[in-house]
């Protein structure tokens, strides 16, 4: 009987247990990727989703104060953060000393922390878009929730632990979004939104601690020096990234409505969608990269640069050929008729997400091998230009002036950072891979093109018809054009039992 109940127990764990020993099979770079890559889906999809919902329920004007509380909260996290996090995920992935190295970045995370917030408080009068839609209380929390969110996350990309990173982050971000749902449903508008991201990140935090290994230790003076001359330019170089990321939110909202800033918002996060890729092989292989460079591996570090611009842009180029066919139906169809009329922002947006492969690909490279100075250089210089056109264009031309300014900036970013990347390792793109993305969504454009041409888009259910078609002949025509890319991703398929369909 016992042996019954032994096999029994078998043959019902043996297909779990099958598929993860084939997952953990995988290349770990291309495992923790495709982790990555599966929760950036869900929880975009789930995002959109709940967007949409917000869209129509609450309008752009509320969407507008949790962007704007979003945008702050992301500027005063970074400047307490100080560049210390980056420089502790180097130091931690080279493995030496990683208790000490944690515990000096924990501390100066609570020294900037305990600054940031007295100064807030000191000068909240100051914002009033904050004060007045009740978001300033919410901003002050969730500075203090990412005083332990951080550092946590940081020892847990610091070991290479990328995969529960990303999960834990997702759980945390589906979490976050399930909240602002049901808030929203009992009529907390932007305080419900706000109140869900803070849990949200509380939640990850929690999680994550579970596989928590680092350790509060006596640090030394030299450990604050390493941290501190590494995070000097990390910290400025950051603070660029997130002049590209945050700024124009902020002076979108200083020049012009709060329904402004929502419309701007919603339209940049439905243009995400293209940089699936590049976010999950950005996170994945920032840590490996720096652990290569250390151990002198550069042809590892100039292979992956290659291979993870080409996978950005299998998905950011098609996109943007969608959005340019379809952009302005899905605009009306999915968040109604306050957007409907930001069909040019989403193209320029769309721009600027494929500019972004390249430029942020440059750039974390710069970090990833130890060269943060010069990355700062580059960044210097398109943050320069960043708010200057932002100040010239917003006014002028509205939140179209925000994205074409970004666009602006982000290109010139980018041609500076391969510049100077290319002084220290060879930088090599793959014309043909590069070549038969193109042509494949070229393809996809032009059957697209000519069903909208043939079936007028009145609704919802006409309309994603044509993107699932779309999607799928892209899909297909990219694979049988591109060898390499079809076999690589025929042996992580069949690396992990699910059949692989022949006629590919």
């Amino acid at each position: 009987m016992l042996k019954t109940c032994c096999f029994l127990k078998e043959i019902t764990m043996y297909p779990h247990t099958k598929l993860i020993n084939r997952v953990l099979s995988i290349n770990p770079v291309k495992r923790q990727s495709l982790i990555a890559l599966f929760w950036q889906i869900a929880f975009t999809g789930i995002g959109f989703l709940s967007t949409m919902y917000f869209a129509h329920t609450v309008g752009a004007a509320i969407l507008g104060a949790y962007f704007l509380f979003m945008a702050y909260t992301s500027i005063f996290s970074m400047v307490a953060d100080g560049g210390f996090g980056a420089a502790a995920i180097k130091r931690i992935s080279e493995g030496e000393e990683p208790d000490a190295y944690f515990s000096a970045s924990f501390v100066l995370r609570l020294v900037f922390t305990i600054v940031i917030v007295i100064a807030l408080l000191v000068f909240r009068d100051y914002f009033v878009d904050l004060n007045t839609s009740g978001m300033f209380i919410w901003l002050i929390i969730a500075l203090l929730v990412s005083l332990f969110e951080g550092p946590i996350s940081t020892g847990i990309a610091g070991t290479g632990k990328m995969g529960i990173r990303l999960t834990c982050a997702a759980m945390g971000n589906i979490s976050r979004v399930i909240l602002q749902v049901l808030a929203i449903y009992f009529g907390y508008e932007a305080a419900g939104l706000a109140g869900g991201a803070v849990a949200g990140i509380l939640l990850s935090v929690i999680i994550e601690y579970r596989f928590f290994d680092l350790h509060l230790k006596r640090f030394k003076w030299h450990h604050l020096k390493s941290l501190s001359v590494f995070s000097f330019w990390i910290f400025l170089t950051a603070g660029g990234s997130l002049v590209f990321s945050q700024a124009d939110t902020v002076m979108i909202g200083y020049f012009m409505e709060n329904a402004d800033v929502g419309v701007y918002r919603v339209v940049l996060q439905f243009t995400t969608v293209a940089t699936f890729t590049t976010y999950a092989l950005r996170n994945t292989l920032w840590p490996r990269i720096s652990h290569w460079s250390k151990s002198g591996d550069l042809g590892l570090v100039e292979e992956s640069l290659s291979r993870a611009i080409s996978y950005s842009l299998i998905l950011a180029a098609p996109i943007l050929i969608g959005g340019v066919m379809l952009g302005d139906k899905l605009l009306f169809l999915f968040y109604g008729s306050e957007f409907a009329d930001s069909y040019l922002l989403l193209v320029i947006l769309l721009a600027v997400q494929i500019v972004n492969v390249f430029q942020y690909f440059f750039t974390m490279y710069l970090n990833a091998i130890d060269h943060p100075k010069e990355s700062f250089k580059v960044t210097f210089i398109g943050v320069a230009a960043n708010i200057a056109l932002n100040f010239i264009l917003i006014p002028l031309i509205g939140i179209s002036g925000a994205a074409i300014a970004t666009l602006i900036t982000m290109t010139l970013n980018g041609l500076l950072a391969r510049r100077a990347l290319s002084q220290f390792i060879t930088i090599r793109l793959e014309s043909q891979s590069l070549l038969n993305i193109i042509t494949a969504s070229v393809v996809m454009g032009l059957i697209v093109g000519g069903y909208r041409l043939l079936i007028p888009l009145s609704n919802l259910w006409v309309t994603l018809p044509v993107v699932v078609i779309g999607g799928g002949l892209y899909g297909v025509v990219v694979l049988k054009l591109d060898r390499k890319i079809c076999s690589e991703l025929r042996d992580i398929v069949e690396g992990m039992g699910i059949m692989w369909p022949k006629w590919l």
